[in-house]
């Protein structure tokens, strides 16, 4: 630290590859000076001339960046690959089927429309994907949400939204009337087309917002939406999960509450009916639950043992469709069943832009949710397998797995992590594995779909409950979060609590503002505090956090963690008056006031809001108050604004008029620029005067202190 270093401004050109060796000793650093950058309208030419040249190569280079499979196709390798993606993509379809059917309980809608979602998801994700171990189709959040939509126009257009399936006396299904009108392309149509129709009109609208996203390279959007947020809104919408599919696991009949309360008012329902539970259900929820909590966990015991997970859902629905049919519990005991599945495709609808308006502003935490959770999940498997993703093209990719799957009567999709753990476990290398997951939901499509007639509903609840255990067991990571950031914790609880309390939306809009007023708070009201230099050496640290430390006499070194902008300004002005025990500001306006041969004030206390009264010894010239100089540390100053730098500028207005000198040290460039440019150096001066003000080290700018204890530095102060 005993060495000097000074700034060059001479003839010597940025592009030497050694500067001159200074007269008299020590380094020179010499500045750069960058290159002038084009003019606005230049730079504008030449974007809309790259944008306009079209050329084979352009145009084939286009095609690979909307579609990345005819990108990786060319160089896949079978050897090494496809066995992988054969076996992970069996493995996820087996997975699928079940779900497909267990999710549109969540939906409200009939299973035959989840199995279009993830044969079409998953064809349309392979072809525009650059992740290769996501799995993008059905997800439970999505199905929920969609579900509250849905339930809120069937009530709106007169349907009862509680009649989602055949009950007591009623094996069937309101599907085939309604698929007819649907083929037909009549406007009157019954429960299960309305409801159809409003799921795709939402779809299609989210996946416009997600498109309009990826192309205007919207997708660090997502990054504001954080993780506790993420997890509390997970939480928050699987106890509404859990709570919408009591009434299936009890075999009872409840109504399906809409608005402020929901879940409370399900509850209280349920306890209502609580008497008239279906004992066949009863039964074969507790059965199913116990067999597939067992499975679930001797699987995360025995997962290392295992080279694929065990299909346990696929069978236990299985064993339960054929429990059903040979004991006829439907006819017998009442109990409600899934009812007739059609087989094959219906013709393609254009969505209803009626209901596109009407559910347009519903469509947005729908868009949100699904991208968010897609892109983390994409980057969260790019890092742990080695590769890179982009971000924008996953929104125009989940966006179209939306938007054109509308038409083919479709609901809303996204990554879902519970499955894309599965996939890459079982050895999938690339998203040729969704091809293999879309043939078998395209084998059950055409053939197998009327089997599962007689599956009862209560197993299909018992797989939705199930599938949430992961997501419940993160209230358990509460309390670490809480010791590592409360902010954080606070998040957390406030998007799940609000979730449960107001409704799913509520909660995200919630946690959203939180973690935003989060993020404004601490950059609002950030650390500050005094250094002092650690013995024997040229470093500095906080006096209230180490001992030992060794004060610079006539000198106070002060920090402030965090950028200084409109927002923190009084507060770091009060930070440094309450720590240094100066108001400059009060002292210099006073001393204003009297004239120029006016005495000392001493003995008056200094107030401040913040922290506090400060020491009443404080004085208004250097000798009273105990130092000359005020070293500002700004290694933790991010970037000014311009309230940050009116601040600067008056509080060394306000120091040179009581004869103290302010030094800053450790600048970034973006500082020292916007210190440049906002006039707290001078222009005219150039770095002569930036060589008197800001310092490399704090080590040297207290040195520079310390040899020039009265007024602002001299030009050729040494760096």
């Amino acid at each position: 630290m005993s060495g000097s270093l000074r700034l060059s401004h001479g003839t010597w050109h940025p592009r030497m590859e050694a500067p001159p060796e200074q007269q008299g000793g020590g380094p020179v650093l010499v500045r750069r000076r960058p290159p002038e950058p084009p003019a606005l309208h230049e730079r504008l030419k030449a974007r809309l001339r790259q944008s306009c040249e079209c050329s084979m190569q352009g145009a084939w280079g286009l095609v690979r960046d909307l579609l990345p499979a005819a990108r990786w196709l060319r160089g896949y390798r079978l050897r090494e690959d496809l066995a992988g993606d054969v076996m992970s993509g069996l493995v996820i379809g087996i997975i699928l089927v079940p779900q497909a059917i267990a999710y549109s309980l969540l939906a409200g809608l009939q299973p035959i429309y989840c199995l279009y979602t993830s044969f079409f998801a998953n064809l349309i994700y392979f072809l525009m994907g650059t992740s290769r171990h996501v799995s993008v189709g059905i997800f439970s959040l999505l199905c929920l949400m969609v579900g509250q939509v849905v339930d809120r126009e069937l009530l709106l257009a007169g349907f009862d939204p509680a009649q989602d399936g055949p009950g007591p006396g009623d094996n069937s299904s309101a599907l085939n009337a309604s698929a007819t009108t649907l083929a037909l392309g009549l406007q009157d149509c019954g429960r299960d087309c309305y409801a159809i129709r409003v799921a795709t009109a939402l779809t299609l609208v989210a996946g416009i917002y997600q498109v309009l996203m990826g192309v205007l390279r919207l997708g660090f959007v997502s990054a504001y939406l954080s993780q506790p947020l993420l997890d509390g809104f997970a939480m928050g919408a699987s106890l509404t999960i859990l709570t919408s599919q009591l009434k299936h696991l009890l075999g009872v009949r409840v109504p399906r509450h809409q608005g402020l309360g929901m879940v409370v008012r399900t509850w209280l329902s349920l306890l209502r009916s609580a008497g008239q539970a279906n004992l066949c259900d009863v039964l074969t929820s507790a059965v199913c639950l116990v067999v597939l909590l067992a499975a679930k966990e001797l699987s995360d015991r025995c997962r290392h043992r295992l080279k694929v997970p065990l299909p346990t859902e696929l069978l236990v629905i299985v064993v339960a469709t054929l429990v059903s049919h040979l004991g006829q519990l439907h006819a017998r005991f009442g109990s409600s069943v899934a009812g007739d599945i059609p087989t094959g495709f219906m013709a393609p609808r254009v969505p209803d832009p009626g209901l596109m308006w009407r559910v347009a502003l519903d469509a947005v935490p729908l868009a949100l949710v699904s991208s968010t959770f897609s892109i983390s999940l994409a980057e969260m498997f790019a890092r742990s397998h080695g590769y890179a993703v982009r971000a924008d093209q996953e929104l125009l990719a989940v966006g179209c797995c939306n938007v054109l799957p509308a038409f083919f009567h479709c609901f809303a999709t996204s990554a879902a992590l519970a499955k894309s753990l599965v996939k890459t476990a079982t050895g999938c290398r690339t998203q040729l594995s969704s091809v293999v997951s879309a043939a078998v939901v395209l084998l059950v499509l055409l053939a197998l779909a009327p089997l599962f007639r007689d599956l009862q509903r209560s197993v299909l609840a018992c797989v939705i409950v199930v599938s949430l255990r992961g997501t419940l067991r993160k209230v358990r990571d509460l309390p670490q979060l809480w010791r590592l950031s409360q902010a954080d914790a606070l998040v957390w609880a406030a998007t799940a609590a609000t979730g449960v309390l107001v409704s799913t939306e509520a909660g995200l809009l919630a946690g959203l503002l939180l973690s935003l007023l989060s993020l404004i708070g601490r950059t609002q009201r950030p650390h500050a505090a005094l250094l002092a230099r650690i013995r024997g050496s040229g470093f500095y640290a906080d006096v209230t956090e180490f001992e030992g430390l060794v004060p610079e006499p006539g000198v106070q070194v002060f920090r402030f963690a965090g950028p200084l902008h409109y927002a923190n300004k009084d507060f770091f002005l009060r930070s440094l008056y309450s720590l240094t025990g100066l108001d400059v500001a009060r002292a210099a306006a006073r001393r204003k006031e009297q004239s120029p041969e006016a005495g000392v004030l001493e003995g008056e206390p200094l107030e401040d809001t913040g922290r506090g009264r400060v020491s009443n010894t404080a004085a208004l010239v250097p000798e009273a108050a105990g130092f000359h100089a005020v070293v500002i540390d700004c290694t933790p100053l991010l970037f000014l604004d311009a309230a940050g730098l009116a601040t600067l500028r008056e509080l060394r207005r306000d120091y040179g008029a009581l004869g103290i000198t302010l030094l800053l040290a450790c600048c970034s460039p973006s500082v020292r620029g916007a210190l440049r440019r906002g006039g707290f150096l001078r222009e005219d001066r150039g770095d002569v005067d930036e060589e008197g003000q800001l310092f490399h080290t704090v080590h040297d700018a207290v040195q520079a202190a310390r040899a020039c204890p009265r007024g602002p530095l001299t030009s050729n102060s040494s760096l």
